[in-house]
């Protein structure tokens, strides 16, 4: 069985497929690097801030101030060298590291997709995505070729599969399906929509595009996988991501999904948009080199163990919330890095108590001095923020001269439409309690049950 698949996998493929994908991926990023500078996004969301929320295990990544800019520089000049296959190695690893440092600033920013833009940045590392249609091949006929092994084309639509059968799994729970909640909150107020804005007033609506969510994000793998399917399947992620593009407020998201499922279509189909793209720039040269992309078997070892490890990571790190006791939705202990899209909504309050100890005086927190706007609205929802924030404060408030100040936490938290309910203990001076991969006992536990992935 085992040689069965990996003959499979080093069948040897055209490799327009892999050349369009980097091509792609490579254009939207730079799109997507310039809309971010020009709407001041850098400034708003890593200059401006004095304060960052820290990744558990990241806390030595700092902003730059001013130098940030620098960062998003290198980030899109290695998109352009990977959309032109130019200086290839160089570039996926420079972008890679900027644009992965980036994220890792500020912990509030997290969104799924840049999880998923660094994770196929890290992959295209250890592609040869260069050797077809790119001005390294081009320059150097010694890494130009137009086959390559299946498993370099194969690894992309395996994480893309993982991106959306998770998702689709994350959709079974009884909130999503026997609630639509959040769709429920969310949809009406998209009254405005032409035609859609009156059907998103119904409750049936609700319920149907919660249930289409879930068998949409289970199904499309398997409708991409087939040829006979495929066609079908691609316009279904065209329709799906037009329309959440159109609901909700997600950047480039959308394009980037319906831009990468491309990669399951077969190579005459790339071929045809090359061709497209050497009209289209009146590109003459032509890689003349057909032999098979090879590498050495200690190479190909090597490669193997990492794909292996990283998908096995891959696939089991959106489980690791099975090992905390309370409600996922509730605690968010394992929620991110797992592919759970758009599965709640939540309003909260927090308020920070300062007590000096030895006076027995104590005094509420103006967050206004030290958060953004945004940076508060996270805060309010997401237990391990409001550790952090509170060890912040003890620190801030001990340099004001309160020797040892103790800090307690007042939450409350509304979740998918529910009435909301105290979130943090109150009696727990969070200055004693440290952030670590143990369950957050300092949370109070959620009054109902959510069933399902």
């Amino acid at each position: 069985m085992l040689e069965k698949y990996t003959t499979y996998l080093q069948h040897p493929e055209k490799a327009a497929p892999l050349a369009v994908f980097r091509i792609l991926f490579g254009g939207l990023m730079i799109f997507s690097t310039l809309r971010f500078v020009s709407q001041g996004w850098v400034n708003k969301y890593y200059i401006e801030p004095s304060f960052h929320f820290k990744y558990y295990g990241f806390e030595f990544v700092t902003a730059f101030g001013q130098y940030t800019y620098i960062l998003y520089a290198i980030t899109l000049l290695s998109a352009i060298g990977i959309a032109l296959g130019y200086k290839y190695k160089t570039a996926t690893i420079l972008f890679f590291l900027s644009f992965t440092y980036c994220e890792l600033i500020d912990k509030t920013y997290y969104l799924n997709h840049y999880y998923f833009v660094s994770i196929i940045g890290f992959l295209l590392i250890f592609l040869p995505a260069n050797c077809y249609f790119s001005i390294d091949a081009y320059r150097n006929s010694k890494i130009a070729f137009r086959k390559i092994p299946r498993y370099n084309i194969f690894v992309i639509q395996l994480m893309l599969c993982v991106v959306y059968f998770y998702a689709g799994l994350a959709k079974i729970n009884t909130d999503w399906l026997f609630k639509a909640m959040p769709l429920q909150i969310w949809l009406p107020s998209r009254y405005y929509l032409p035609v859609l804005g009156d059907l998103f007033q119904k409750e049936w609506m609700h319920y149907a595009m919660s249930w289409f969510g879930m068998l949409y994000d289970l199904a499309i793998p398997f409708l991409l996988l087939f040829k006979r399917t495929r066609v079908f399947g691609f316009v279904m992620v065209v329709i799906f991501h037009v329309l959440t593009r159109v609901l909700f407020p997600i950047g480039i998201f959308p394009y980037v999904m319906i831009c990468a499922t491309l990669i399951f279509f077969d190579a005459s189909f790339h071929e045809k948009i090359i061709s497209f793209f050497r009209r289209l720039f009146k590109i003459k040269f032509v890689e003349n080199n057909t032999a098979l992309y090879l590498i050495p078997n200690v190479k190909k070892k090597l490669l193997a163990t990492l794909f292996i490890t990283f998908f096995t990571f891959q696939l089991v790190l959106p489980f690791r919330y099975m090992v905390y006791p309370d409600e996922l939705f509730w605690t968010e202990e394992g929620y991110r890095y797992s592919w759970r899209v758009m599965l709640i909504e939540k309003g909260g309050y927090v308020q920070y108590k300062i007590v000096n100890p030895k006076t027995g005086n104590w005094f509420y927190v103006d967050h206004n001095k030290f958060l953004t706007e945004y940076q508060q609205k996270q805060l309010r929802t997401q237990a391990d923020l409001i550790l952090e924030f509170a060890h912040f404060l003890e620190k801030h408030y001990k340099e004001k001269g309160i020797i040892n100040p103790e800090v307690y936490v007042e939450s409350y938290i509304a979740l998918n439409g529910r009435l909301s309910q105290q979130f943090v203990n109150p009696t727990v001076d969070l200055t004693k309690v440290n952030e670590s991969f143990s369950h957050k006992d300092w949370l109070l536990p959620f009054n109902d049950t959510i069933y399902g992935f």
